[in-house]
């Protein structure tokens, strides 16, 4: 069975961050984010450039997997239903049902899971990111979800 992991930038520092993608044998690195940068120097290595050199040193694969990206009108939904419950955008602990349906419309509904998985190597694991520490916060948990539809095993990196 083929493993692919997800990881968020929030809640690590970055000798952690790479700790543990060097722990769990992390082969290639997939970031599924639109904007490839994260706010607040404490989270400086989740910024594209740095993040690829780091992996590079690391010989871990990089990937911007931008069709797995949310559009600027599905995050805008989100942060609606952030505003409407009261929380910001690092403090979410669940997507809301509008951006979950608009990101498969729009992302999922495209992507080919049994194909994706096919290309992974099945002795080292891939790693989905984006920025969110909780993946149940971000759409990163979207694809996991259909990967593990398609046959793959998901585990989930905590800081």
């Amino acid at each position: 069975m083929v493993e692919v992991m997800t990881i968020g930038a929030y809640g690590w520092n970055a000798e952690t961050f790479f700790d543990a993608l060097l722990r769990e044998r992390v082969r290639t690195f997939y970031d599924i984010r639109q904007r490839r940068g994260v706010r607040g120097p404490e989270y400086a290595f989740g910024n594209s450039a740095r993040l690829q050199a780091r992996l590079r040193e690391l010989g871990i694969a990089y990937e911007h997997r931008i069709e797995l990206a949310p559009s600027a009108a599905i995050r805008q939904r989100q942060y609606a239903e952030d505003e409407r419950m009261g929380v910001g955008k690092r403090d979410r602990t669940q997507l809301g049902a509008a951006f979950a349906s608009a990101y498969a419309e729009e992302c999922l509904d495209a992507f080919d899971a049994v194909t994706f998985l096919a290309e992974l190597d099945p002795i080292q694991p891939g790693c989905l990111f984006c920025v969110d520490r909780d993946p149940a916060a971000c759409h990163r948990s979207l694809v996991a979800e259909k990967l593990s539809a398609a046959g793959a095993s998901v585990r989930h990196l905590l800081p």
